[in-house]
């Protein structure tokens, strides 16, 4: 049972991580627009929206990974 809760959160936390990965890319190419002067007011407010859930997703990563070493040491 502490194998799967353990792997569980393994692939919980890939999945965070990836959409950590992808949100950071997104938010990278925004920034890079804003930067060059051909973001539209639209993009910045989607890009501060992306940051918001990028930390969010960090948190989630911390605690999953919290989680799983606590699952482990039962």
């Amino acid at each position: 049972m502490t194998i799967l809760l353990v792997l569980a959160v393994i692939v919980a936390a890939g999945l965070v991580l990836f959409a950590l990965a992808r949100g950071l890319f997104y938010f990278a190419q925004g920034h890079r627009a804003a930067m060059d002067g051909t973001a539209h007011e639209n993009q910045v407010m989607q890009n501060k929206m992306m940051m918001a859930r990028v930390k969010w997703q960090a948190i989630t990563i911390i605690l999953l990974v919290l989680i799983g070493f606590l699952a482990a040491g039962s």
